[in-house]
Formats: structure tokens, C-alpha cells, sequence
């Protein structure tokens, strides 16, 4: 069986070096152009340098999103990105206008295409279709099942890409007219306004001002907000479909979800392809990935019997057990304690948990904290501030620091 690639988003430096360091195989990301996450903090010439050596010093890839509709304005400027791209060394670019995969066939043959979810291939003859235009990979619509997918593996010899974990669009594979048609800020360009997490309720046209709830609920009802997407006890499946690559969501969420959501899927890869026929699910897993920030989890239409609703229609309010405080910077192995650059406050007499990329996390309860100068702390309120405070074992930079919720 092929060891599937685990593939992991970055909005961020910082995001894309915790996903390398917790076991993501590629990652992906945007420039400050021609993608479609214009809100995520996306990729500077010079930060995309760093990015591509820090992957490639671990053997691991990049792949940048070139996934725009574009307009003929766009084309201006789209060859000579390209090539900065190729010149770069990345992996990879994935597109999803022809036009733009014209472009970079002609322009840059030598750096792999691959098709993103929003060109909506949703069965073999438009896979066959894609690989014959130098398509080397092809991320298929978020709609397919579980056999559906089977069956065009069994039909093509082109790499297939899958999402397996993050948040879903009520829009078919992400192309959304929503947003632009309420915002002006069009999706399909980067600039999705999430129109579809709003709370809506129905007006009669002879009755203006008086607003009727969908759903028999006072607050309204969310009526596009989809759910979240985890595939995480069904590994077996998707390595058995044939998947070249398990992609997770999320190139806007944060540090702290990346780094969980790829150690989680790292390990449950691992384990199966180690045994696949002892392979069991460790319910941890589960318990890990309700962490972070989600909405309730399903299994997007992979399995249609399974299905249920795809959409919350009570509330866009997300859930998380824990919150996320602080990251650590360094460990000194002579006092026992780590620096840690703080995300939310906290304070001494917190439990506080460790999850580092490698190994189980552990509890730490702060008996006392120091500041950069070394003078002693009661709390750490500051946005990104730097404090040290002792650990009952040692940790690695990059160990998330978090509190569970009360």
C-alpha cells in the first residue's frame, strides 16, 4: 500500500513550520496574490524563501495556491509570478481556472500543476480530461463518496488529492456567489465574507419588516452554515480508496489547530500503515481534535448513509474544550524552564497542558513565573509576551501551551 502524503495548510510562517514539525508530508499556502484566502496572512517573496528551505532542509513539500477565477486583468501579471514560483523551487502550484492552467503549462512547464477542489471534478471522464492537459494531481470535490472516489482511482492514473478534516462550504466545492452578491467582496477571488454563517429569516414580499424564522426558533436559523468535516476514524478507508494525498482545511486557523489536527492524523496514518491489520482507533484521536476551535464534526458525503445534516441551523457558535495560551520559544535544560510567548493570559496557580510535536501531553500547574528580565509575575496579560515558568519535563520549541475551558 502507498504511504498516503498527509498535507497540511499554512496561513503563516509560523503555521508552517509547526505543521512540518508535527508531521505534515507537504504544506500549502498562499502568496499575497492569485489565491483564494486574501484574509489569511499569506506568503511574502521573502517569507516564501524561508518557507520553501525550512520544508525542503526536512524532506518535506510545498505547494502554493494560484486558485483564482481570473479576470483578464489578472493574466498581466500571472507569468511573471509563475516563474518567480518555479524560481523559488516550490513543489507545486494549484490552480483551478484553465486559463490559469494554460498559463502555467506554457509558461512554466517544468513545475507540477494541481488541480484544485474549486474546478469541481466530480467524476472519472473530467479527471481523465484534466490529466490530459499535464494535470499531475487532482484535488477531487469535497462532494464525492467513498466509492465514487474508488471509482475514478480505478479509472485514472493521476495522483488524487482528498480533504479529510476542516470546515465545508454549502456552495459546491467552495464556489460561492453568496458573498459577492451581499458584500461585493467576491469569494472566488479571495475575499469571501463567510455570508453563509449569518443568521437569516424569512421575509413575505407583501410584509416587509416582519420576519418569520425558518426553523421554529426564536433566534432564526442558519440556514447555509455547514458543519465540519473529520475523517479521522475512517483512516483505513481512505488509505484503502487509493488517496495520493489527505488534506486538511485551514490555511485562516490558527497555530494551535494546525499543529493539533496534523499530530492527531500523524499518528492514526502511521499506526494503521504500520499494522494495518491490527489497526485500532485510539479514541484519544478524537478527544484531541475537539481541542481546538470546531463546529460539530461529520463525515462531509463521504458516506451517504451517514449523512444526517450537513448544516448546524441553531447557532454558528464554534466549540473547543481548551483554550490555546501561549507556544514555547525555548527550553533551558539547567533551571527546567521554558520560555513561552503567551496567546491569552493566564496566570500562576493555572493547570496548564503541553502538547509537544513528539511524545503525549502532560499537565503543568505554573507555581511561579518570570518575566525576559527574570523578575517574578502573578500573570502574563500581554499579547505575545515573553515569560518563563517551570516544567516538570523538558519540551521543544514549538510545544503548545493550553487551558482547559471552564
Amino acid at each position: 500500500m502507498n504511504k498516503p502524503e498527509l498535507l497540511a495548510p499554512a496561513g503563516d510562517l509560523e503555521k508552517l513550520q509547526a505543521a512540518v514539525l508535527y508531521g505534515a508530508d507537504a504544506v500549502y499556502l498562499g502568496g499575497k496574490n492569485f489565491g483564494l484566502r486574501a484574509a489569511a496572512g499569506n506568503f511574502t517573496p521573502e517569507e516564501m524563501v524561508r518557507g520553501v528551505e525550512f520544508a525542503h532542509s526536512r524532506g518535506r513539500k510545498i505547494y502554493v495556491t494560484v486558485n483564482i477565477f481570473a479576470h483578464n486583468s489578472d493574466l498581466v501579471e500571472l507569468p511573471g509570478y509563475l516563474q518567480e514560483l518555479a524560481g523559488l523551487g516550490v513543489d507545486a502550484v494549484i490552480v483551478a481556472d484553465p486559463g490559469v492552467v494554460a498559463v502555467a503549462r506554457e509558461t512554466v512547464p517544468e513545475l507540477p500543476v494541481h488541480l484544485s477542489t474549486q474546478a469541481n471534478t466530480t467524476n472519472w471522464a473530467s479527471a481523465r480530461f484534466w490529466a490530459a492537459q499535464g494535470v499531475e494531481r487532482i484535488v477531487l470535490a469535497r462532494e464525492l463518496s467513498m466509492e465514487e472516489i474508488k471509482e475514478v482511482r480505478a479509472k485514472v492514473d493521476v495522483e488524487l488529492e482528498c480533504f479529510v478534516h476542516g470546515a465545508m462550504c454549502i456552495s459546491y466545492s467552495g464556489r460561492c456567489l453568496l458573498s459577492n452578491y451581499m458584500t461585493g467582496r467576491d469569494a472566488n477571488r479571495g475575499e469571501c465574507a463567510q455570508a453563509c454563517r449569518w443568521r437569516y429569516n424569512l421575509v413575505e414580499e407583501k410584509r416587509p419588516g416582519q420576519y418569520f424564522p425558518i426553523e421554529e426558533d426564536e433566534r432564526g436559523s442558519y440556514i447555509f452554515n455547514s458543519q465540519d468535516m473529520s475523517m479521522i476514524e475512517y483512516i483505513p478507508q481512505l488509505c484503502e480508496a487509493g488517496i495520493s494525498s489527505f488534506k486538511i482545511e485551514g490555511r485562516m486557523k490558527s497555530v494551535h489547530y494546525v499543529a493539533t489536527i496534523v499530530k492527531v492524523y500523524r499518528q492514526a496514518i502511521d499506526a494503521y500503515l504500520a499494522d494495518p491489520a491490527g489497526y485500532a482507533f485510539n479514541p484519544k484521536w478524537k478527544s484531541e481534535i475537539a481541542k481546538v476551535s470546531h463546529r460539530d464534526y461529520i463525515t462531509g458525503f463521504y458516506f451517504p448513509e451517514k449523512a444526517g445534516q450537513r448544516e448546524d441551523y441553531t447557532t454558528t457558535n464554534y466549540q473547543r474544550s481548551y483554550d490555546f495560551v501561549g507556544i514555547v520559544r525555548e527550553y533551558d535544560p539547567e533551571t527546567g524552564a521554558a520560555l513561552v510567548e503567551q496567546r491569552l493570559k493566564f496566570a500562576v496557580g493555572d493547570e496548564l497542558e503541553l502538547a509537544g510535536p513528539k511524545g503525549d501531553e502532560f499537565d503543568q500547574v505554573v507555581d511561579a513565573m518570570w518575566n525576559e528580565a527574570g523578575e517574578p509575575m502573578e500573570a502574563a496579560p500581554h499579547p505575545l509576551q515573553l515569560v518563563r515558568f517551570k516544567v516538570g519535563q523538558p519540551v521543544e520549541p514549538f510545544t503548545l501551551v493550553r487551558r482547559m475551558r471552564r
